[in-house]
């Protein structure tokens, strides 16, 4: 008896009532990418018995998506699930957060975060933000994005005014496009009217949903500015330390739950999409290797030019990049020989 009364405090305090709100950067519509937070949510609630409830809140419900990372700094909101590359306007050390040009794909993007020190030098940046991030979602390799007209050579990009999030964007002004922040749920629209000229989003299982075939025929490949794009939950630094050594890990567990659940969900629909998509006449064309040299240079220039300026940017930079090339040291040898041969072998 006198140990159980001396371990109901314990538990007790172990097991606090909470009720969280996460508003997402995502609209309901794309619910892959929106449901990773609801994958989140639904297993912190069912761990602990729905003593810990994190409610999940739309781009516009709470605040825009593009707004989704200062909700959670000022403490509007606990938490956000965004790609943190939106944010590149406060500073461009956001970018490795989520995908930089030509960087890691998306599982060298887990390998480096969880053991090549990323996450705890993400952290570390972030707390100048008053958040602790947590991974939650990868895209996989995107697409290079919908054109009204054809990419022929590098002088069709000049003029181009191009949807495109983050670093990339900086690194494409450099070719002469012209680089527009344009939250999901609008881009169609913008496309539709004409302000824009071209835009991408995610990949055919997303860009499907969002109609783009509809208004700029020509679908280009690769998405070399997002090789591995990272989703993460942000956590308000106040709010995430004072929750119970116990509610910390299964948050995080959770948040590993979705990153896996949100590539496998789009692993399984992008085929099928991709399928449909080139039989409703999207001109699927790649990149042509003189515009991805020419991209590779410019961000390399990018690269340097704030490293100089930046000491948060050349810190991460300087691990990030150094990881991605010892990965492809090996991913050159048994991944990319077997991917090869399965592709020639499934065409043969």
């Amino acid at each position: 008896m006198a140990a159980s009364a001396l371990a109901a405090p314990a538990i007790a305090q172990s097991t606090p009532e909470l009720k969280w709100r996460l508003t997402s950067s995502f609209p309901k519509a794309l619910d892959t990418i929106y449901g990773a937070a609801e994958v989140l949510a639904k297993y912190v609630n069912e761990s602990t018995d729905g003593k810990f409830q994190i409610q999940v809140f739309a781009a516009g419900e709470i605040v825009p998506g593009l707004q989704a990372l200062d909700a959670v700094t000022n403490g509007t909101v606990e938490m956000c699930h965004t790609a943190n590359y939106y944010y590149v306007g406060k500073d461009p050390t956001f970018a490795f957060a989520t995908a930089v040009p030509f960087g890691l794909n998306q599982r060298q993007m887990d390998a480096w975060l969880l053991y090549g020190g990323g996450q705890d030098l993400l952290n570390g940046f972030f707390k100048k933000y008053n958040a602790v991030g947590l991974m939650c979602g990868n895209t996989g390799c995107q697409m290079g994005g919908w054109f009204r007209k054809e990419i022929k050579s590098l002088e069709d990009l000049k003029g181009v005014k191009m949807r495109i999030g983050g670093f990339a964007g900086q690194v494409l002004a450099k070719l002469g496009v012209v680089p527009q922040q344009i939250a999901g749920g609008e881009i169609y629209q913008a496309l539709e009217r004409g302000t824009i000229d071209a835009a991408e989003w995610v990949g055919p299982y997303d860009d499907e949903k969002l109609g783009f075939n509809k208004v700029a025929p020509y679908y280009y490949y690769p998405g070399w500015w997002e090789g591995g794009p990272l989703l993460h939950a942000m956590v308000n630094i106040e709010k995430y330390n004072s929750l119970p050594k116990n509610y910390k890990a299964i948050l995080e567990a959770a948040a590993q739950t979705a990153n896996t659940h949100m590539m496998a969900k789009y692993d399984n629909g992008n085929p099928g999409a991709l399928r449909r998509l080139i039989g409703g006449g999207a001109k699927l064309q790649p990149f042509s290797t003189a515009i991805m040299e020419a991209c590779l240079k410019s961000a390399n220039e990018v690269y340097a030019e704030t490293s100089a300026k930046n000491a948060d940017f050349k810190k991460i930079h300087d691990s990030y990049m150094a990881y991605r090339n010892e990965q492809y040291l090996w991913w050159q040898v048994a991944e990319y020989t077997f991917d090869g041969f399965q592709i020639r072998a499934r065409r043969a």
